[in-house]
């Protein structure tokens, strides 16, 4: 009886320990594993000026290392294309507009804040970030607390949450205490 319960502790000893060797190395390389995908997405955006919250959805797509397009399709259509230092906004009227992230800090740290992590660059967030971890390798969640002055004065931090390789929820919490909250759910087959 007593050897059961010593294999029994020492079992339950080596859980804790594999459970807690996972750390942001380890969810970097599970997240650059991921080849690219779709998902559909639900946008919950928290204005203090609004009486209530605003919803948008649509679909997104990420092919690594740097495109990200968001296509909203409702309430109304429109269409977000990060590829590379580029991001271009396209209205459902027509109206286009291009901008380069690189040259504006407070743009670039949104950006690098959902394609760094989807495409596991540890080095690309830690430029713009502080990140703690915390969670399980099946469900993990993600801290960025800005670094630059000029981000601390617009963002208090983003949260992203997942389940193994895939980002699910990302949440940012602005200075001024406006929230959005982008729920991730991955589309499957063909």
């Amino acid at each position: 009886m007593t050897f059961r319960i010593l294999l029994a502790v020492c079992l339950a000893g080596l859980s804790l320990a594999a459970h807690a060797a996972f750390d942001i190395d380890d969810l970097m390389k599970n997240l650059a594993q991921q080849k690219g995908g779709k998902a559909r997405f639900v946008e919950t955006r928290t204005v203090a000026l609004l009486d209530k919250p605003v919803q948008s959805s649509g679909e997104m797509s990420f092919t690594p290392p740097s495109r990200l397009e968001k296509r909203t399709l409702s309430p109304r259509p429109d269409t977000v294309i990060l590829d590379g230092d580029y991001v271009s906004f396209e209205r459902m009227d027509g109206r286009r507009m291009t901008l380069n992230v690189a040259s504006r800090p407070e743009a670039q740290a949104f950006v690098e804040s959902v394609r760094s992590t989807l495409a596991g660059d540890r080095a690309a967030l830690e430029r713009h970030f502080r990140l703690a971890l915390s969670g399980t390798p099946a469900e993990w969640s993600l801290q960025l607390t800005p670094l630059a002055p000029a981000v601390t004065a617009l963002l208090q931090r983003i949260t992203v949450q997942g389940k193994g390789q895939q980002v699910r929820r990302i949440e940012y919490l602005q200075a001024d205490g406006d929230r959005s909250e982008l729920s991730i759910e991955p589309i499957t087959g063909p």
